[in-house]
């Protein structure tokens, strides 16, 4: 047996992927290295990442910049818990979070994960309400369609229904869930399918409103909840029904943070102003794991008047330095502008290359924001296959339920933007 023949076979018989059986799985592809936007494979094949590794290497792979940030600060220190010490990393990252995120917010706390820092926006939003002497109010409410991670308060925001966690009914907290906003970026305030769905929601938080803590909410872009595309003024909508509820209103950004449909944050499609904000994913440039939320200072004070005092949560790895360096480094890169056009690239190549599937009679929708391009079928893909036709055109997709999707990083040029969508194309003919 070959190395990598070994590899792969402990790989199958011990090593759980995620979303996978853990006895006789799908075998997995060996990745040896990566650069760009490539990867390369076992058999010595590269192929085009089009999924960004899950929408977080937003750089590409081996980036000058980031791999120099990450090694310098491997030389330094590479970790020191965040309990009683700091360092110039974790200051340094918090002050560039705040130089671009919406205005307002001004205090930072870093978690391990995307789903962790879902668990602590909840836990800030119940604390907060606490502290204003509203401990009754403990629901949150969020859309239909949602996803928010896989940790179990996160869990109990997406979608009871067709979630990927509809298999906990009465483990999770029951939240209250409007109806998914109707699809479309372009909807305006008059448009009647929204004015529906606005009195809905509008409905439920009089209905609900004493019990309630927070509206959390993907803003304009649905992740894996279905890649659903939704009007900015539904964020609107939220926000004045917030106030006049004295809710909280949560943006879960680490989907949609850092330029990936369009504006740096989705909330700036909008014109809204959060009260607390989750990023991740593309926050390290997917070189480490790291996430942060970010409050408004009325958040901060309602959580201290609150009675633990301070916020229940500390992450042994929290404010991690390598993390927080790349992560820097990372903004430095976004923040010289070029992600806009880059994007706006993107979104042109893939609005061109997956126009040729309307109409096709195994789609149901095609939708681009962004750098974000999504096919949407009428029967759920079959995902080795797809996979595997993806493949042969120099391309790696990870479709799921229904859909076959792209994100791809940004630095893709008009040519590698093409690969990608002659795979989907094929892959639609061939297998979806």
């Amino acid at each position: 047996m070959t190395g990598l023949e070994q590899v792969l076979a402990f790989d199958a018989a011990h090593v759980w992927h995620p979303y996978a059986p853990a006895v006789n799985p799908v075998p997995a592809l060996l990745v040896t290295a990566a650069a760009g936007v490539r990867l390369r494979l076992g058999d010595g094949s590269e192929v085009i990442d089009a999924m960004s590794s899950w929408w977080a290497a937003v750089h590409g792979y081996a980036h000058p910049v980031l791999d120099a940030a990450l090694a310098a600060q491997a030389g330094r220190m590479s970790h020191v818990m965040f309990g009683g010490l700091t360092h110039q990393p974790a200051v340094d990252l918090g002050r560039r979070l705040l130089a671009m995120t919406p205005e307002g917010l001004e205090h930072v706390f870093f978690c391990d994960s995307g789903s962790v820092s879902v668990e602590v926006a909840v836990k800030m939003c119940l604390q907060f309400q606490q502290g204003s002497g509203r401990p009754q109010r403990r629901r949150l409410l969020t859309v239909r369609g949602g996803y928010h991670g896989d940790t179990f308060a996160a869990m109990s925001l997406c979608d009871p229904v067709g979630g990927m966690h509809a298999l906990f009914p009465g483990i999770l907290p029951e939240q209250v869930f409007a109806p998914r906003p109707p699809a479309g970026f372009h909807r305006g305030p008059d448009d009647p399918d929204l004015k529906e769905w606005a009195d809905q929601v509008t409905e439920l938080a009089d209905r609900y409103g004493p019990s309630l803590a927070a509206i959390v909410v993907e803003p304009v872009l649905q992740g894996a909840g279905g890649m659903w595309i939704y009007s900015p003024h539904c964020l609107r909508v939220l926000r004045e029904i917030a106030d006049r509820h004295e809710l909280l209103l949560v943006l879960d950004e680490i989907a949609t943070g850092f330029g990936r449909i369009g504006a740096l944050f989705a909330a700036g499609h909008a014109g809204v102003l959060p009260d607390v904000m989750c990023v991740g994913k593309a926050l390290s440039g997917g070189y480490l794991s790291l996430a942060a939320v970010l409050c408004t200072p009325a958040v901060a004070a309602g959580v201290d008047a609150s009675p633990a005092g301070a916020l229940l949560h500390g992450p042994t790895f929290m404010g991690n330095p390598l993390a927080c360096a790349v992560a820097s480094a990372n903004l430095d890169l976004l923040a010289d502008g070029a992600w806009t056009d880059q994007v706006a690239r993107i979104e042109r190549g893939l609005a061109d290359g997956l126009q040729p599937l309307v109409g096709h009679p195994a789609v149901a929708d095609v939708r681009v924001l962004g750098a974000v391009g999504v096919v949407q079928t009428r029967r759920p893909v079959d995902v080795p296959a797809v996979t595997a036709v993806a493949l042969r055109h120099g391309v790696w997709v990870r479709p799921f339920r229904d859909l076959i999707y792209t994100m791809p990083p940004y630095l893709c040029t008009r040519d590698d933007v093409d690969t990608i969508t002659r795979a989907i194309r094929a892959a639609v003919q061939e297998a979806g």
